[in-house]
């Protein structure tokens, strides 16, 4: 054989190197692409009606006493059974009646490949940190424009934000205290809660997404807008990374005044198989809240959020499509 002319060789060569840069976007694209999950089935199990709720609670700023992250840590996986209790819920209706569901839990298989946490020797104070690095969305020209359009303003003087064209998704304790239901209530868990409108609005909504770990994506980093009490009237838009995460929370120093509590916290990843980028809520903004770190009774202040995992969407969505077929993929 002769030898092989340099032409088809540089040809060769030219090949080689663009399967291995259509390799490695093929790996970037699956690593920041949105996963596809397999949920578990939340179905209605019984509903008994309750008395009438007086709406008797006043607002709550913030919480007190949440098990944080390395708290939880020590406390035992829960039962079938334990989160089949946690996850029946109240539900309010417009003329003032209220029922009480239990559900069943069926296809339960959470994943765990979550990343582990690092603690901090050192903690921020509450609420804001240094420089103060919100951003006023006050131009109805952006406010009224997707991402910022789903942000919703609540009367109880939380946020949420539109998860479908009727739903809005909020923390619960801006809604309920634990013993009584502030005005305008819907249905709760932990600390989430949806909340029906009467008349959709015209403007799009944001979907819910699942991720196994903040901490993989680039810088970390996450986005929401709410309305903060320090600047009445305009919505505030931020991001920061996340510093801290557990299977179901975030730690952040995400700056943030009382009222944005209950923002949708979301992030920007690609479709599946697609070069489209979308943006999903993966949490709900809880605010500041004093957190038991380690289970010894001793608080500290952060900023935190109350992850989406594949049983909290299942729950949501069946909230709100009332079909558990339509929540099988996240």
């Amino acid at each position: 054989m002769g030898p092989i002319p340099l032409y088809i060789l540089l040809l060769v060569t030219v090949l080689t190197m663009v399967v291995a840069v259509t390799t490695e976007e093929s790996r970037v694209d699956d690593q920041y692409s949105w996963p596809q999950w397999k949920v578990p089935l939340v179905r209605k199990r019984r509903t008994v009606p309750l008395s009438s709720p007086n709406f008797s609670a006043h607002p709550q700023q913030e919480l007190s006493g949440t098990c944080g992250i390395e708290c939880q840590r020590r406390l035992p996986s829960p039962s079938l059974n334990d989160l089949e209790q946690f996850l029946s819920y109240e539900t309010v209706y417009e003329n003032g009646t209220r029922t009480y569901t239990s559900i069943s839990v069926h296809g339960l298989n959470e994943v765990t490949m979550w990343s582990k946490n690092t603690s901090s020797s050192s903690r921020h104070k509450r609420e804001l940190y240094g420089t103060d690095t919100r951003f006023t969305i006050a131009d109805k020209q952006y406010s009224t424009k997707y991402p910022f359009s789903t942000s919703v303003k609540i009367s109880t003087g939380c946020s949420g934000v539109l998860v479908s064209p009727k739903h809005v998704l909020t923390a619960a304790h801006c809604i309920h205290d634990g013993k009584d239901y502030l005005d305008g209530v819907q249905k709760l868990h932990y600390d989430y809660a949806v909340l029906e409108l009467k008349r959709a609005p015209k403007v799009n909504y944001m979907d819910i997404g699942v991720i196994p770990s903040i901490k993989k994506l680039p810088a970390g980093r996450i986005h929401f807008s709410g309305f903060d009490d320090d600047r009445p009237g305009n919505l505030v838009y931020r991001f920061c990374s996340v510093s801290e995460e557990s299977k179901d929370l975030l730690y952040q120093y995400c700056d943030a005044k009382p009222g944005s509590s209950g923002s949708g916290v979301y992030i920007r990843l690609k479709e599946p198989g697609k070069k489209k980028w979308k943006r999903k809520i993966i949490g709900v903004f809880s605010g500041h809240q004093w957190v038991d770190v380690n289970g010894d009774g001793m608080q500290q202040d952060y900023n935190v959020a109350v992850r989406i995992t594949p049983l909290k969407y299942a729950q949501i969505c069946y909230w709100v499509h009332g079909d558990s077929s339509e929540c099988q993929v996240a």
